[in-house]
Order: C-alpha cells, then sequence, then structure tokens
C-alpha cells in the first residue's frame, strides 16, 4: 500500500470467491464510470482468494464482501458490506478534506 501513498486512493473490492454477485456487481458498477474514479486519482484493488492471505487481507481482515476506500494519506474512510455506484463512492471521496483542497487547486 506505501506504493500508493499521497499519489492515489484506493478502492479494493474483497471477496472470497470471484464467483461472488455482489463482487460481480461491484466490478460492473466501476468499469461502467471508471473515468470518474480516474478524475480523482482511484485505483482499484481486486482481492477474491481468501487462501492467497495477502498482505490486505491481514492487514484489514474482511469476512465475505468488502468494498473500502482508502485515501492517499492511507486511512481507511469507508467500509461497506455491499455494492455502492461510482456516485455514491465518488460522493464520499470529494467531502474528504485533501479532495476538497485539489477541487480548490484545479480552480486557481
Amino acid at each position: 500500500m506505501s506504493l500508493f501513498l499521497w499519489t492515489n486512493r484506493l478502492v479494493i473490492v474483497f471477496a472470497d470467491s470471484a464467483a461472488d454477485p455482489r463482487f460481480n456487481e461491484q466490478v460492473a458498477l466501476l468499469a461502467e464510470r471508471s473515468s470518474e474514479l480516474a478524475e480523482r486519482d482511484v485505483k482499484v484493488i481486486l482481492d477474491t482468494d481468501p487462501a492467497a492471505k495477502t498482505a490486505l487481507r491481514q492487514k484489514f481482515r474482511p469476512r465475505g464482501f468488502m468494498l473500502m476506500l482508502v485515501g492517499k494519506d492511507g486511512q481507511v474512510y469507508l467500509r461497506k458490506p455491499l455494492p455502492w455506484s461510482v456516485r455514491e463512492i465518488s460522493r464520499s471521496i470529494d467531502k474528504l478534506p485533501q479532495r476538497q483542497q485539489e477541487i480548490r487547486d484545479r480552480r486557481e
């Protein structure tokens, strides 16, 4: 995760299997409006293999499906047990202080 610090926000989608309907719905929702995520410096990470015991799984300990939003500062801002639309995710990002500053900087 340190690779993304201060450069990208992360949307991490966990599931116990790639066949999980919630996982598939979330991936489809993210793909539909990926340009809105790119505009907000978002990288999407998908993890559907609990047996792999990845560093992300060990750190965040998801149970089944979980959607997470991690800010550029490495802080977890959102954990959801159900899929969220890009619109909902974008609204959450746009409320973050760092994003507010980015918007102000672009206006100037």
